[in-house]
């Protein structure tokens, strides 16, 4: 209950539709009885014997009016019993104004549409129908009374006979527009009411959606017939209350699937399997009729197709059709609302699509990043052991004491390589740094990682670290390490420096790194930026997907007596 007036105080008083229409009601009434009183004031219309009683009766239906206009208005909540009571008030004081005022031929008659409109309003065609069995039994028994007991002079059979008709057939059309409107609310409700695509349903289209379709069409089957525009495929897809499978065909099973002239159009058929169908098509104007095949005649035959309504759908990632089959009564209303359907429908195939390429290109990156691990990591380290090994063997006659001792760094090496690897598989977030304790920071797992490269490439490497540790600067710890790592290891192998400067800075929103060696430079010399580097398709691959992943630059300065390397890296978007 707290919940609801909550609700209620959010949205106002005019939220629920009932409260609009009870206001509406009571407002009419006021207007109807007030302006009763003064037609009557002004002329009376009435035998004399009943003049006193009929403005006594419209006086107090003015004051009951409003009394009731002043608690409807003042009113937050439907007030289910004061509209039946008012219902109720409202055909009994009709039926007695009739019986006061010249029975069958009273003016007053007109009035029982007003308990008809209004019972529209508030219940729709179970309303209009109850009411007006009312308003003709009170009607019927004043003129069966004027006709057979007192045998009224003034009765007039013809024209009672006409406004029964009359009251009959006004019941009918508003019935008809309260059945309508009834019906609408429902298909609206069920739109709201449409599923939700899940990620973790992979099956396209998933069958909930062709059930929610058919449900909402009123169809017992459903064929989705499509073209993921990616794909030389022709996909099929069969809902029906016993089954729901999905399957894919060669693109000329059934080319074209629709007729050219009807392609991109809404259209219903009642019969596609007659010899000349009659199809009602809508364009942007208003439904057309056509005569012709609308549908391919195999895929007609194979899904025994009769009555068809047939949607085309375009998605982002998708062209094709949805059938509605075997609907039992369709309007030209159906082209209009099923083209909310065929749009629902699309979406959700769309929705699928994208998470299928979103998981489909996760997973490339996630292979990609893995390979660029390993070549950072556990490759380059065991390059250096097999250098270290050639050094072993050269000295194994020579110095057996030093061979020994750069076995025994290898081997350490191997089982730190190892354990690192099987951190890599378990948390690839920790990477080659995954054995320094979890808060040495970045400057920490900085010097962790020179040290090792020092020993394993047998180099002097001097590191240079200003505001590495600041909070902005974690989400590019990973990617920072191997920066430097893979400039390093370029430097010790490629470049053979032998004295290599690194320096790390954080400023200004961004992390700069700068590897300087003494080696011989790369095969290109001179200075280059981001954009000539991809240009020209120069420097290390690995090292500029790793930075240009981490949304960086990377610059480069060559010569023949050693080479710099500058990457720049924001670290904005990092920040909490």
């Amino acid at each position: 209950m707290a919940e609801a007036k909550g609700i209620r105080q959010l949205v106002g008083p005019n939220y629920a539709p009932r409260i609009r229409a009870e206001r509406l009601i009571a407002t009419s009434r006021v207007v109807l009885a007030a302006l009763s009183l003064m037609a009557v004031w002004l002329d009376p219309y009435t035998p004399p014997i009943h003049e006193r009683t009929t403005y006594f009766l419209l006086l107090g239906y003015l004051t009951y009016s409003l009394t009731v206009a002043a608690v409807v208005w003042l009113a937050h909540a439907v007030l289910d019993r004061l509209g039946l009571i008012t219902h109720v008030l409202d055909l009994s004081l009709f039926s007695m104004l009739t019986y006061f005022t010249e029975g069958p031929t009273s003016p007053f008659f007109m009035y029982f549409m007003f308990s008809i409109v209004g019972a529209t309003l508030r219940w729709h065609w179970h309303g209009a129908l109850w009411t007006a069995a009312a308003a003709l039994v009170g009607f019927n028994g004043i003129g069966i009374y004027a006709s057979e007991v007192v045998n009224d002079p003034a009765f007039e059979e013809n024209r009672f006979i006409i406004r029964s008709v009359y009251l009959a057939v006004m019941a009918g059309l508003l019935g008809y527009l309260g059945a309508y409107e009834e019906r609408r609310r429902r298909e609206m409700s069920q739109l709201a009411d449409w599923p939700r695509a899940l990620p973790s349903d992979r099956k396209i289209p998933q069958p909930a959606i062709l059930e929610s379709a058919a449900r909402v069409l009123g169809a017992p089957r459903v064929l989705l017939a499509w073209e993921e525009l990616d794909e030389p495929w022709l996909r099929l897809a069969l809902w029906s209350k016993s089954e729901c499978r999905s399957w894919r065909e060669a693109p000329a099973t059934f080319h074209p699937v629709v007729a050219d002239a009807l392609a991109g159009l809404s259209f219903l058929s009642k019969d596609v399997g007659a010899p000349v169908p009659l199809v009602l098509h809508s364009p942007a104007d208003e439904p057309r009729r056509w005569r012709g095949a609308p549908i391919h005649s195999a895929l007609r035959s194979r899904f025994a197709m009769a009555s068809v309504l047939c949607l085309p759908l375009h998605g982002e990632g998708l062209r094709g059709h949805l059938f509605a089959l075997d609907k039992s009564r369709m309007t030209g209303d159906d082209l209009l609302f099923g083209e909310v359907v065929a749009h629902e429908v699309a979406s959700s195939i769309d929705q699928a699509l994208l998470s299928r390429r979103v998981r489909q290109t996760a997973a490339a990156e996630e292979r990609i990043r893995l390979f660029r691990d390993l070549h950072d990591g556990v490759l380059q380290s065991l390059t250096g052991a097999a250098l270290q090994l050639e050094t072993v063997q050269r000295l194994w006659d020579a110095d057996s004491r030093a061979a020994r001792d750069r076995l025994a760094a290898i081997q350490r090496l191997i089982v730190d390589e190892q354990r690192d690897l099987r951190v890599l598989i378990r948390d690839s977030k920790l990477g080659p740094f995954g054995l320094v304790a979890p808060d040495a920071g970045l400057s920490g797992y900085l010097r962790e990682l020179v040290h090792r490269l020092e020993g394993l490439w047998s180099m002097r490497v001097e590191l240079q670290l200003d505001g590495v540790d600041h909070r902005s600067c974690d989400g590019l710890a990973y990617d920072i390490c191997c920066i430097v790592q893979e400039g390093l290891v370029n430097a010790a192998r490629h470049a053979t420096a032998s004295e290599v400067h690194v320096a790390v800075t954080a400023a200004d929103g961004e992390v700069r790194i700068v590897v300087a060696d003494n080696g011989h430079g790369f095969s290109f010399q001179g200075d280059f930026d981001h954009a000539t580097l991809t240009a020209l398709r120069l420097g290390p691959v690995m090292l500029k997907r790793r930075v240009e992943s981490a949304g960086g630059t990377l610059a480069i300065h060559s010569t023949p007596g050693g080479a710099l390397l500058e990457a720049r890296l924001p670290t904005g978007r990092w920040v909490e």
